[in-house]
């Protein structure tokens, strides 16, 4: 295990169980578990994650996200050949190309907007937070005049979408 994992690194996994001691184990049932790499972490209040069957999410603008329950987010560039194909985990040190670096970001300042007005993250509503920023500069879209128009926009294609 030690020359698969280092003490520091990022994984994605599911808690099977909490020991009294503190220890925990963790239970990896897939090939999409294990070492994260190549991509942005951001912390939100756990409380804004909503609960869903699955929270790997592949979005059509190119990147995938990983919502976790514990209110960690990981952003990465959705891979061309999905892991199961590749066999597992295989360390990916190519420079990430600019134009899924801007997705990244952008994607990365639309949940920050999502979080600053309490709107429930999950994968179609960061979606719709996206499609309502791409008028504006990636570095705009943390403007409090300009989020609140995105966090509208989406809010209000939530609400048509659900009714």
């Amino acid at each position: 295990m030690r020359d698969y994992l280092q003490e520091g690194d990022l994984i994605s996994a599911e808690v099977q169980s909490i020991f009294s001691d503190g220890a925990v184990s963790l239970h990896t049932r897939s090939l999409k578990y294990g070492k994260l790499a190549q991509g942005v972490l951001v912390q939100v209040s756990p409380s804004l994650v909503k609960r869903q069957k699955t929270h790997f999410h592949d979005l059509p603008c190119g990147a995938s996200v990983i919502l976790g329950n514990n209110g960690f987010i990981w952003i990465y560039p959705t891979p061309e050949q999905k892991d199961d194909e590749a066999g597992g985990y295989t360390a990916n040190l190519e420079p990430v190309p600019l134009s899924d670096r801007e997705v990244i970001s952008r994607l990365r300042n639309c949940i920050m907007a999502l979080v600053t007005h309490k709107i429930m993250l999950f994968d179609t509503s960061i979606l719709y937070c996206y499609e309502a920023s791409l008028p504006h500069q990636i570095k705009d879209i943390l403007k409090p005049e300009v989020t609140e128009e995105i966090v509208l926009g989406a809010r209000q294609r939530l609400l048509d979408s659900e009714g």
